[in-house]
């Protein structure tokens, strides 16, 4: 396989071949270093050294009817997630604002369930304009599950920008993981957001005991939706759940994954997405120079890493966010965060990267002021953005990961901050 070859045809906007695809999938580890640099000649192509940030809100949390054995807010899982029904439009404007304030490009207005009913719809488009009127450059996306009738186009007339609808995993295994809706469902919804004129953001889950072969089908698969952007996420196994238990992807694969994604969508916004600090960990830099997308903050039902450490990591790797001040960089530097820090624990912290670090981040005692609330504000929001929420005192998280199961079956982290609680949120 010629990896110079391939880069010279992606930065051409050519796709690889399914069997160069499955030849990604199967170098060994010690080539990583060459694929990194091949795949990230075409990511350079089409996005510089740009970094889209999105934000997560999740409007509506738990209770879902769909069984996606995956998913901790599904039916039948007994995982320790937040559970609340829709939030306030102010409520959620707020959390917004915070991600923003944060540094996000692109806010991600997220709602469990199997589809919106026309009330439902009625509520997000009520956020949308309220978040789109205090920032009108920011974009939105929506991900509300199946569409019907004209609600993509309320959606898009509300200022919606793009619809998140993942395939999840490939058409041939879509069965082991769900029951209550199939592969067709989804793939329709993303066809009902290109209909509405909505950018149509689609992607998988990686680690749910897919082939090489499926993989590479959902590569193309995606490519055949016209996914604009493609979150790349790897396997969260919550406890309660029956993917609870599965181990570690090594951070090399993850870097396969990403860079045969990046080989057959060259000019696709391909997100690094959850899991990545379980995973990828002290190489998810390296993924950026094959992704151009990450999440800020926390995720839907568990912890992510601090905001401020994501804006460093960007800075110290060359890396700049999309549509961040040309003095970001410095102002970053110029947040002082050391009144929201607690004391260090004597045994001193490694950090929060993939569960390795203090032990517990923000558990009793643990003296980590890695989640402190003033990292909302990393860099000190551009001109004609909103001022950062007041989160008042801050709260640490009140769990974390653990390092003992580092390299088995990952700890995950619930959620305990941010939309639907009382704690601020973690950016």
């Amino acid at each position: 396989m010629d990896l110079q070859a391939m880069a010279t045809r992606g930065c051409a906007g050519e796709s690889c071949t399914r069997d160069e695809a499955l030849a990604v999938l199967a170098l060994p580890d010690s080539a990583v270093l060459d694929l990194v640099a091949s795949a990230g000649q075409v990511r350079r192509q089409f996005f510089g050294n740009r970094v889209k940030l999105n934000y997560l809100v999740n409007l509506k949390s738990g209770l879902c009817p769909e069984d996606c054995s995956y998913c901790s807010q599904a039916r039948g899982s007994t995982a320790d997630v937040l559970k609340y029904s829709w939030l306030s439009q102010d409520q959620a404007v707020e959390a917004a604002t915070a991600g923003i304030a944060g540094g996000a490009a692109r806010v991600c207005l997220v709602a469990s369930g199997r589809g919106p009913s026309d009330r439902d719809i009625d509520k997000v488009t009520g956020i949308v304009e309220a978040i789109k009127e205090a920032d009108p450059e920011v974009e939105v996306c929506a991900c509300l599950g199946f569409l019907k009738g004209n609600q993509g186009d309320r959606l898009k007339a509300a200022g919606v920008d793009a619809y998140n609808h993942n395939l999840n995993t490939a058409e041939s295994k879509y069965d082991q993981i769900c029951s209550t809706h199939t592969y067709a469902d989804r793939v329709d919804t993303v066809r009902q957001a290109h209909l509405a004129e909505l950018s149509a953001c689609s992607g998988f889950i990686a680690g749910m005991d897919e082939t090489d072969e499926d993989l590479v089908d959902l590569a193309f698969a995606l490519h055949e939706v016209g996914a604009d952007s493609i979150p790349v996420n790897f396997l969260l196994p919550f406890e309660g759940t029956p993917m609870a238990g599965h181990g570690m992807i090594s951070p090399q694969r993850c870097l396969m994954i990403l860079a045969m994604i990046r080989f057959v969508n060259p000019a696709t916004e391909i997100r690094m997405a959850a899991g990545r600090e379980v995973h990828l960990r002290s190489m998810q830099p390296m993924g950026l120079h094959i992704a151009n997308s990450i999440f800020l903050g926390d995720y839907l039902t568990s912890e992510g890493a601090p905001g401020r450490a994501d804006l460093e990591m960007l800075r110290d790797n060359g890396f700049v966010p999309e549509g961040a001040p040309d003095d970001w960089a410095e102002r970053l530097d110029a947040t002082d965060l050391s009144a929201y820090a607690e004391p260090a624990a004597p045994s001193g912290c490694g950090g929060h990267a993939g569960g390795s670090g203090c032990g517990g981040c923000g558990s009793a005692g643990s003296g980590c002021g890695g989640h402190a609330a003033g990292a909302q504000a990393a860099y000190e929001h551009a001109p004609g953005r909103p001022s950062p929420v007041d989160s008042g005192t801050p709260t640490p998280a009140t769990s974390g990961f653990s390092a003992a199961a580092a390299f088995d079956a990952p700890v995950v982290s619930p959620r305990k901050r941010g939309a639907g609680t009382q704690l601020p949120a973690n950016v």
